[in-house]
């Protein structure tokens, strides 16, 4: 592959949602052979080809090596395997597309809030039953996983192709494993989240493969997208502070303090963290300068990318 091949997802909320952060970064998707083409470029950055796949189909895509970046679900890269840190690198969580994998019990169970409570359930259900109790997923690894780091073994997995929340009240599992955003729709079929049983707080990762053929151009767009992404982030957490410069000593006094404090000296004034705005311009106006103006970048490009960083020293 000598372009760098990005997959993303191709239908619903997941999608409008990647499509709306590429824009922010001033990456705007467009779409090939109309709104139901598969194949996108991204305006802005030459040398990339753009898939749009399932989002199961990204992770797989990404555990195979068949595409440099993509972006999905957490939940479903970590249904690769728990050594999936050797073949997928996660470079950014996005901070959308937020869900959580959970262990959920009926509500009658009112003696199980806990994994150790469902130890003794499980045992229990074994010894009158002589059957194990059944767990009702699609996350089969990391239920497994989960299961065995909590020291529960007398479970089978009934694998679930459908609603998996319906399960226990269609009598096909007693417990499941399931995502959920608000907890709603579990609760409406009589379920309820083990104090301790949240497997993973998943959102949208973007993440590369370890597994794919990096040649020099696909790297050279790679990182383009990384210090795209990476100074609009940089941008949304920061502002600029301007004002009538004076050259005294005081004013360098006062700059030497903030700067000292985490501030970024710029050209005409300082770039500081959006949270320690007032704080800052107060510490101007304190020494007598002013008046102080507060804005906020579009993007804030630095000389170092820790994203890019990461993947050169995990690829070379």
């Amino acid at each position: 592959m000598s372009e760098l091949v990005i997959a993303v997802p191709s239908k619903g909320r997941l999608k409008e949602q990647v499509e709306a952060w590429l824009a922010d970064a001033g990456l705007d998707l467009s779409v090939t052979g109309g709104a139901r083409g598969y194949m996108a470029g991204l305006k802005g950055l030459p040398g990339a080809q753009v898939r749009l796949l399932s989002a199961g189909d990204i992770a797989e895509a990404l555990d195979a090596g068949e595409v440099h970046l993509g972006i999905t679900g957490e939940d479903l890269l970590r249904e690769r395997g728990e050594d999936l840190d050797s073949r997928v690198l996660l470079l950014r969580p996005l901070g959308f597309g937020r869900a959580d994998l959970v262990v959920a019990a009926p509500k009658s169970w009112l003696d199980v809030e806990t994994m150790a409570d469902l130890e003794e359930v499980a045992a229990e259900h074994l010894a009158r039953t002589g059957r194990r109790m059944r767990v009702a997923t699609k996350y089969l690894s990391q239920t497994r996983a989960f299961f065995a780091r909590h020291g529960i073994a007398d479970y089978r997995i009934a694998e679930s192709g459908g609603a998996t929340e319906g399960a226990p009240a269609a009598g096909a599992a007693e417990l499941v494993v399931d995502i959920t955003t608000t907890g709603a729709t579990l609760a409406a079929n009589g379920l309820k989240v083990l104090a301790d049983g949240v497997i993973l707080k998943s959102q949208a990762q973007l993440a590369a493969s370890l597994r794919a053929e990096w040649g020099e151009s696909a790297l050279a767009a790679a990182e383009r997208l990384l210090r795209a992404v990476e100074a609009r982030a940089a941008a949304r957490r920061s502002a600029t502070l301007i004002w009538p410069s004076r050259g005294d000593a005081a004013e360098a006094e006062a700059v030497d303090r903030l700067v000292a404090a985490g501030a970024s000296r710029r050209p005409n004034g300082l770039l500081v963290e959006m949270g320690q705005v007032a704080e800052a311009a107060q510490a101007l106006t304190a020494a007598g300068l002013g008046p102080v103006t507060a804005a906020q970048p579009e993007f804030v490009f630095d000389v170092s990318c820790p994203a890019l960083t990461t993947l050169k020293s995990r690829l070379f």
